[in-house]
């Protein structure tokens, strides 16, 4: 008998539902459906779940999309945009996701990262400043004074100080970034959050720093990179730690500036010279590391050989000029000319300039070197004596003014001075600037030579005729000359007298006929009181000129008084007696009219 035969019809199937497609019938499909139901997870619309990256939906090669499984009847959909912060999730990481809707219009369930991270975010922040975790973070975009920073789906602001502790050249890289951080600071009325990278770098630097000092020696040559270029040095960074090469420790050659050297970021290697007891300021050299040009010099090089060099610096005192690679010595500005007033280097060379110079000084254990210009000419001192002998004249230029003369040049090296005593016969020069000016020519005449000290001392007026000769029979004591008042001084007034020459006269005798005392501009007779041809001095008064002529008319005036006085004396004395005569005559006539009556 074969199987066939005990086969038998179930009478319970149901043959309408296999017809649609099922075997089960209505009871078996919802008693299947809700043992289905339980082994899913219980959903709710608004709540924080945790699933697992289950596949990455791609268009034209790019992620769009992430399903993500939480134990649901179907995968939920996340915009990849909400990982952008971590660009290594995978397939099987555990996300937190927020359920926004069990189906949407295609039945496909709707879950947000970003969202769930915002519902547990200002929680996980306060957690992670109170444990003082290291987070991760995601650089969004720039923002003023610094950078804006996705942690844990909140907003959070990275000062530009708080970035590194190198200044950020290029902040524009950062950004899309995932870096790690600490919260720094939480303000929870306006949700404002601080956070900062430094700090961690700092921390790994200490340590690093903690490990490079504990090992500096001096003389030890170390690799750094170059982390800041200033005008008087150059910071390097030795693996944590700075040090700084000063711009003297640069190159043997002279530095303008350490750009001229190295560069921002150039990996260079350094001696350590020196550091403090804490070893928190560290000077480095790179020079050193070179020998030093100094032991390559000459060593025949004597004082008086002449050298030639390129001038590399100029100062107010000097100028460095270079005669070798590395060597440099100085022509302080004396030694540029044999003039003696002080002039600038500048007056005499430039930078870049070819020079000649005799070695004046040479100190190979100082490593120093002067030199001198003007000894490749002869000295102008050397021979004055019979180049410019006393009494002899010349032409001179004014180079400036002093309050006691001036002081010209007759040649290059030959100075002079003329005393405000010596430039006029007639006048009383209280300045250099009444007579000449800066620059102009003038005749001299040599007076005294001090060859030793390279003193000249010169005079103008004596190369003119000494009026006061003349004078002396002109402006004799007792003349009277037409003067005007030009000056009022200490105790009177200067007098400007005919042919230039110039008396004084004190306050009395200024004084006018009418009282009242004379002005400067006045014009007015004045009265020579005294003459000194040796002292150039001439006294005058203009009161004496009216004083004299009153006193020579009192005379004339005392006589006719007199005369007068004594005419009128007379006159009294001989009334009397002509009145009496009379009298006694008219007396005798009437006595005698009468007489004759009686008779």
């Amino acid at each position: 008998m074969s199987n066939q035969e005990h086969l038998t019809p179930n009478p319970d199937f149901d043959w309408g539902m296999y017809e649609k497609g099922t075997t089960l019938s209505e009871a078996a499909r919802k008693e299947q459906e809700a043992k289905y139901e339980e082994t899913l997870n219980s959903l709710k619309v608004n709540e924080v779940v945790i699933g697992k990256v289950a596949e990455f939906v791609k268009n034209d090669k790019t992620i769009r999309e992430v399903l993500v499984d939480v134990g649901y009847k179907s995968l939920g959909v996340v915009p990849y945009t909400e990982f952008r912060y971590n660009r290594d999730l995978k397939i099987g990481d555990e996300v937190e996701v927020y359920v926004i809707s069990q189906e949407d219009r295609s039945g496909a369930l709707v879950l947000s990262h970003r969202q769930a991270r915002l519902e547990r975010a200002w929680e996980r922040i306060n957690d992670a400043q109170e444990k003082d975790e290291v987070i991760l973070g995601f650089i969004k975009s720039r923002t003023k004074g610094g950078m804006i920073v996705d942690v844990f789906g909140v907003e959070a602001f990275l000062p530009g100080s708080q970035i590194d502790v190198r200044p950020i050249r290029d902040y524009d890289a950062l950004i899309e970034k995932t870096m790690e951080f600490k919260i720094v600071k939480i303000n929870q009325e306006q949700k404002n959050v601080v956070v900062s990278h430094k700090i961690l770098v700092e921390a790994e630097l200490e340590q690093q720093k903690r490990d490079i000092i504990s090992k500096l020696e001096k003389g030890q040559v170390l690799e750094g990179t170059v982390k800041n270029i200033l005008p008087f040095g150059v910071f390097v960074d030795l693996g944590g730690v700075d040090g700084l090469i000063h711009i003297t420790d640069l190159s043997w050659e002279r530095v303008s500036h350490p750009s001229e050297v190295v560069e921002l970021d150039q990996k260079i290697n350094v001696v350590i010279l020196d550091f403090d007891e804490n070893k928190t300021r560290i000077a480095l050299g790179l020079k050193q590391l070179t020998a030093n040009p100094w032991d390559n010099l000459d060593p025949n090089l004597k004082p008086g050989d002449v050298l030639k060099g390129k001038v590399e610096l100029i100062t107010d005192y000097g100028a460095f000029v270079e005669v070798a690679p590395g060597i440099e010595g100085l022509i302080h500005v004396s030694e540029m000319s044999w003039a003696q007033h002080l002039r600038s280097a500048q007056d005499f060379l430039k930078i870049g300039q070819e020079v000649e110079a005799v070695v004046l000084t040479l100190d190979r254990d100082e490593r120093k070197m002067s030199l001198g210009m003007k000894q490749l000419t002869p000295d102008p001192w050397a021979d004055i004596e019979e180049r410019y002998p006393v009494g002899s004249r010349h032409q001179a230029k004014v180079r400036n003014f002093t309050n006691f003369g001036v002081f010209v040049e007759i040649e290059e090296g030959v100075d002079g001075l003329i005393h405000l005593s010596d430039l006029s016969w007639t006048k009383k020069v209280k300045h250099p600037s009444e007579v000449t000016e800066i620059g102009a020519m003038i005749e001299v005449e040599v007076l005294e030579i001090d060859k030793e000290n390279r003193r000249f001392s010169l005079g103008h007026k004596q190369t003119e005729e000494n009026p006061w000769d003349a004078f002396e029979e002109t402006f004799t004591v007792g003349s009277i000359h037409e003067g005007v008042i030009t000056e009022s001084v200490d105790k009177g007034v200067l007098v400007a007298l005919p042919y230039g020459i110039e008396g004084f006269a004190t306050q009395k005798h200024i004084v006018k006929e009418d009282g009242s005392k004379a002005q400067v501009d006045e014009k007015l007779p004045f009265k020579v009181l005294e003459f000194n041809k040796d002292k150039h001095r001439i006294i005058v008064s203009h009161s004496r000129v009216f004083e004299d002529k009153q006193r020579s008319e009192r005379p004339a005036e005392e006589s006719n008084r007199k005369q007068a006085a004594r005419q009128s004396e007379e006159a009294n004395i001989q009334a009397p007696v002509e009145k009496a005569t009379l009298g006694d005559l008219d007396a005798l006539a009437s006595l005698r009219e009468r007489l004759d009556g009686k008779n």
